[in-house]
């Protein structure tokens, strides 16, 4: 039966030196809610990234849109904001009504408050991070 040239390799190859521990993050002290040891906390990862990012803010300054005008405006495969849009939901981020437009199926979001609130806190720690690098 034939290897891999990756599989050879590995066999080969010595093991690898153990990954080394990621150094300490200075301190922010402008970040809003830092930890008593005065460490800046790690950004809400769920609404970092671009799509979610582009969810969330979209809603922000819309009371509603569709899935359809989401996916224009973010310019997003379907199944690429449908995914997003789930965590999103299943965050308690934004809320998913699905109805139908005669026999047309339509699904609009909104922002809940919660998902407001954690906007907030994500655009405080921005900000935060921005007058900090800018201080130096």
């Amino acid at each position: 039966m034939a290897r891999s040239n990756a599989a050879r390799a590995a066999k080969s190859s010595p093991p690898a030196a153990p990954a080394e521990k990621p150094a300490e993050r200075p301190a922010l002290a402008g970040v809003r809610g830092a930890a008593a040891a005065g460490t800046a906390p790690d950004l809400d990862q769920l609404i970092h990234e671009r799509v979610r990012l582009g969810i969330v803010s979209a809603l922000a300054v819309n009371e509603s849109l569709s899935f359809t005008e989401l996916k224009a405006l973010l310019q997003a495969s379907d199944g690429n904001l449908s995914v997003h849009a789930r965590k999103l939901e299943d965050a308690g981020y934004v809320r998913c009504e699905k109805t139908f437009e005669g026999r047309v199926p339509r699904t609009d979001y909104r922002l809940t408050a919660e998902g407001r609130r954690a906007l907030a806190r994500y655009l405080d720690h921005m900000e935060a991070l921005i007058r900090a690098t800018r201080a130096r």
